[in-house]
Parts: C-alpha cells; structure tokens; sequence
C-alpha cells in the first residue's frame, strides 16, 4: 500500500507549477524571534506574513517543505463561511458577536484572492463560484434554506433548480443546490508557496526539514526545538492541522485526521471542457462521503472524496472515487487518470475550527473541516493581529477537547463512515 503523506509528490500540484519552489535552509543553531510558527501550511504562512508586516520577526519551523500538508495537496476550492450557517452563528454567539463572525468568515475568500491579487501569486486564480449540490430531494429543502440565509446577509447568491445545476455543472446527476459567488478556485500549493515568498520577503524567517521535537517554557519564553537548533520567543503558534502530533497535550487527541483523496485526468478536449464543470465553477455535494470537482486551469478534470482511515492508501478507494466520477459523467470513460494522491484534513466533533490558548504565549489553530484555504488564511490574519496589535479575536477561544475515544478512533470512524454511507442513501443533507 502507498503512504498517504509520500503521495505529494504524485499530484498535479507539485509536477505542474508556477510559483518557482524555493529551498529554505535547515534550522541550525540558537534563533531568536518575536513569534515562533510552527507549521509552514496556510495558518503558518498567512500569520506570518501580517506578522512581518506589522514590524514582527515571526521564525517559522516546517517539518518537511512549504505547503506538504494539506495546504500543498488539497482540492484548489476557496469557500467562504463555515459548516455552520449564519442564523446558527447568530443562535450561538449572539446578535452583535455572531454578526460580527458572519462578516469574517463570509470575508474569507475576498481575503484570499486579495492576498493573490496584492502580492502577484501566481497560482491560476478563478472566481467563478462555487456549488453545493444536493444529491437529493430532500437535501435540496437544506441547501435552499442556506442559502437563503446568506441572501439575508446580502450575499447575491443563486438558488438552483434541478435544470439550473445540470446545465452549470454538466452531470444530471443532482436535484438542485446554491451557488455563492463568493468562492473560486486555485492552484494551492503555487498558492502556498507565493505566501511564503511574500513572507520572506517582508522579514520572516522560513526553515524547512526542521521538525519541532519539543515545545517548553522557560519563563516568559517559549523555546522550539529541533534535532540540529533552537528558537526562543515569547509567543508560539502551533499551525499543524491534519498533522498534529503531540508537542501540545491533548492538541492530537482533538481533532480526526481524515484522508481525501484525489484523481486528475488527462487535459480534456475543448468540447469536454465546455460539458464537464466548465467556465471554472467549482462544486461540492451535500453527502456526509461527499465528492468534490473542478476543471484545473490546464483543463483537467479534478475530483476528490473520502480516503482510507489511516496513512496509508487503498486502492479500492481510489478506484471507487473513478468509478464515482464516470457515474456522475459518462462521457470521461475514454480519459485517462495522469494523477492521484491524497492526504489528511483536520475534522472536528462540533464542524468548527478550533483555537487555542493552552497557556501564556501559546496558541494553536487547526481543524477547517475541509475549508483550510479560505478559513487557515484568516485565522493567520486575526492571530497576527492579535499578537502585534492586541487586536482582540473575534473567533472564541476554547478549550482543547481531548476525544476519550481517539486511540480507538480508527473502528470508531469505520462504524462512522458505514453510518452516514447509510444516511446519504437516505438523502439527508450534510454541511
């Protein structure tokens, strides 16, 4: 069996570039910094980015290379909002905070394809909207509620017919959905590694192939260490995500590191690329297993879903997900698979990212739920804002909420995954 994490280099993303990959040097030796990163995906790079902006030394530590983890091989789509709607924002924090989280995360992908635009990242940005299709009758009452509710908020969102979805997306295949305009698409690790250029350019210190094997205190200080130096600073941030480990207690017991996997087509035909997903829109359904697709920029067609349960791949998922996309669009039986690889987002119990503050000068940001590009790049704006400018953050802090039941959760999230195969037969709706 293939090792999920070793696959990077089996995706599209890392054999067709744009953004030139930089080799950032090892840490050696004592280092000091104002604030010190650990992880060099979307969270890491985007705080420190605003970090240096605002006059901070933000040092971050990567284990392997800029944008390994999901930043560097995630499906490309840029959705604002989170799994939750507004009214259960407003329902939970209250009128004034709730809105208030409504306007940032709604605010997610402008920040994104802003950032794109500001800092020249060439990373094939489209911003043609995305599509969440219900994949039944009953799904489609749930996604037209939704987007209902972003109308409320004044967003120009379309709400979609059976007729209306087919012909955008061309497959026949679902019974309506909503379209926010909001969303886009890009090529994520171009994306990453523009942000990291951007950074270093700006004063942060990027090191690569230095993995923290300890995390202490030492009075007001915190100190990372890896095999060959040291960083000291008085704040750290721990930006791991789908690979935490266990420099902070409980922080890995708190999340469910979940595969997805992902299959790219040979470039299509012009008359292809005019029927499956075309014009760049990008679309996700409402099952709990769901797929996602997309054209990419060179006109492939992309499509990801549910990975094995562990770190290392099965073929017979990954022959289910084609076997998925020739069932949503016959017409691709001829077009042969240039590319497949997969890796790990963060999941968390509530379908909340989650931020902590365990102790004095230590934060940790993780578990997007699978909407890391838009939502891990603000999360690193508010942390920076934070930390240079005592800008109070509007996302809760929480407790981390170590899961009794992880060092068991790999039957665990079998009999999960079984349950909602069951549920979305059923047709209900998920977020």
């Amino acid at each position: 069996m293939a090792s999920s994490a070793e696959s990077f280099s089996r995706s599209v993303w890392w054999n067709i570039t744009s953004e030139p990959k930089t080799d950032y040097p090892k840490l050696q030796g004592a280092a000091d910094a104002d604030v010190v990163i650990i992880g060099g995906g979307f969270t890491g790079l985007s705080a420190a980015l605003f970090l240096a902006e605002r006059g901070r030394k933000a040092v971050i530590l990567e284990a392997r290379h800029v944008g390994f983890g999901a930043s560097g091989r995630n499906g490309g789509q840029v959705i604002p909002g989170l799994k939750h709607d507004p009214e259960d924002l407003l329902a939970t924090y209250g009128t004034e905070h709730g809105q208030r989280m409504i306007e940032m995360v709604g605010g997610a992908a402008d920040l994104v394809f802003d950032l794109i635009k500001n800092h020249n990242i060439q990373c094939s940005p489209v911003r043609a909207g995305w599509i969440q299709a219900a994949h039944s009758e009953m799904a489609t009452t749930a996604v037209h509620k939704r987007a209902r509710q972003w109308q409320a908020q004044g967003v120009d969102v379309d709400i979609l017919d059976r007729s209306a979805i087919a012909q955008l997306s061309g497959t026949q295949r679902y019974f309506g959905g909503w379209r926010d305009p909001r969303a886009g698409a890009i090529q994520p690790l171009d994306y990453a590694r523009g942000l990291a250029r951007k950074a270093a350019e700006t004063g942060a210190v990027i090191y690569e192939n230095s993995p923290v094997i300890s995390l202490t205190r030492e009075g007001s200080d915190w100190i990372a260490r890896t095999e060959t130096g040291t960083v000291r600073a008085r704040d750290v941030l721990v930006a791991t995500n789908g690979y935490t480990g266990n420099l902070v207690s409980g922080l890995e017991q708190s999340i469910l590191p979940v595969q997805s996997m992902l299959i790219a087509t040979r470039p299509l035909s012009a008359k292809l690329q005019q029927e499956v997903m075309p014009n760049g829109v990008i679309l996700s359904e409402t099952r709990k297993i769901a797929f996602y697709m997309r054209q990419s920029a060179d006109g492939r067609f992309l499509i990801g879903g549910r990975g094995a349960v562990g770190g290392n791949e099965k073929t017979a998922l990954m022959e289910a997900l084609k076997a998925g996309m020739l069932r949503l669009f016959p017409q691709l039986k001829d077009v042969g698979i240039d590319y497949h690889w997969s890796g790990h987002v963060a999941l968390t119990m509530d379908g909340l990212p989650h931020l902590h503050n365990p102790e004095p000068g230590l934060h940790a940001m993780l578990g997007y739920n699978g909407r890391g590009i838009a939502m891990a790049t603000t999360f690193g704006k508010i942390y920076a804002e934070h930390i240079a400018e005592g800008k109070p953050m509007i996302y809760p802090k929480t407790p981390i909420p170590r899961l009794a039941w992880h060092a068991i959760r790999k039957p665990v999230m079998d009999i999960g995954i079984r349950w909602y195969w069951i549920k979305d037969r059923l047709g209900f709706a998920s977020k």
